[in-house]
């Protein structure tokens, strides 16, 4: 991870480091060192897939993350879903109480990104925004968001 730093230049809190809970299973206090060393060179963490695997609570009190990537299977019913709703707001409760940010993912509809921001959800990303794409492509996407004038004009 630092190599890669280095090698591209950007600072450490540009970088988001998204971990599995299946990773931490296994030797966690190995992993909790390295994990440490990483966000105190100013790394973020990430919990992604949150609520599909062994989903202890006891990991979040844990581990040092900033982040729950809520797995796009919870998302994609709601609004229609009460069961699908409820449980992302629970999920959004606790990482708020827990002072992390939310992270929605594999959105692709209006109406979930409505419900989302009406939820609390910090971060929604998904198809709705944009398709996956090249890295060259996603650089000339990324250049015409910064410049009004060519997202205007096409």
């Amino acid at each position: 991870v630092l190599e890669s730093l280095e090698k591209s230049g950007l600072p450490p809190e540009l970088l988001v480091v998204e971990i599995t809970e299946s990773l931490v299973m296994d030797d966690i206090d190995a992993k909790l060192l390295i994990l440490d060393e990483l966000r105190d060179l100013g790394i973020s963490l990430s919990m992604d897939d949150f609520g599909t695997g062994y989903s202890s609570l006891s990991y979040l009190q844990k581990l040092p993350i900033d982040e729950l990537k809520i797995d796009r299977s919870f998302l994609v019913d709601i609004p229609e879903s009460s069961s699908g709703i409820s449980i992302v707001k629970a999920i959004i409760a606790l990482a708020h109480s827990l002072e992390l940010s939310t992270v929605a993912e594999g959105v692709e509809r209006y109406e979930q990104v409505d419900t989302l921001v009406e939820l609390g959800c910090t971060v929604i990303q998904g198809w709705y925004f944009a398709k996956a794409m090249p890295n060259t492509e996603f650089i000339e996407f990324a250049r015409s968001l910064a410049n009004p004038q060519r997202r205007e004009a096409g």
